[in-house]
């Protein structure tokens, strides 16, 4: 029976999102059952056998949805594989080396026994939403910098972490 996996993420603008969805698309491959939701409104994680948790990054926070889902479910959480990832810096910078995560992220993962954390580079476009937003764009520091190579291979590895974690 394949393991069911919850992507939940917190997005402004969708980037996270569409990096929840490579990675819940990469766990299908794998052989899992596995969906990407907002963390704003998911289903009861007890559906879930494991979870990754996604936030975006906003002036060195995690998005509040995704904050708020980890707080609302940490008993579930807990008793559960679980992964964060982050997404945010508007430069080449996550694919070039390891960067930590934020403050409020680290103590979660403490708490939660969370597996691993990785920061992955992230994606500001035209029409971006929110008056920051659309003046680091018009400053010419927007892009898209979020490597989906890295994302997937990170992806790939939680897949074959759980399945090496199922009975034959």
């Amino acid at each position: 029976m394949p393991t069911n996996v919850l992507v939940a993420y917190g997005t402004t603008n969708g980037s996270t999102g569409e990096i929840a969805e490579a990675i819940a698309r990469v766990l299908r491959k794998e052989g899992l059952t596995a969906e990407a939701l907002p963390a704003a409104a998911p289903p009861s994680v007890t559906e879930y056998d494991a979870v990754v948790v996604g936030g975006g990054l906003y002036a060195g926070r995690w998005h509040k949805d995704a904050r708020r889902f980890v707080r609302r479910h940490r008993a579930a959480l807990a008793e559960r594989p679980l992964w964060f990832f982050s997404s945010g810096p508007l430069d080449p910078s996550a694919s070039e080396r390891d960067i930590p995560p934020v403050p409020w992220v680290k103590r979660a993962m403490a708490r939660l026994d969370v597996r691993e954390h990785v920061t992955f580079g992230g994606c500001l476009r035209e029409g971006a939403k929110g008056w920051v937003a659309r003046m680091i764009i018009r400053n010419g520091k927007g892009g898209d910098f979020r490597d989906f190579e890295q994302i997937e291979a990170w992806a790939a590895r939680i897949g074959h972490e759980l399945a090496l974690a199922q009975p034959v």
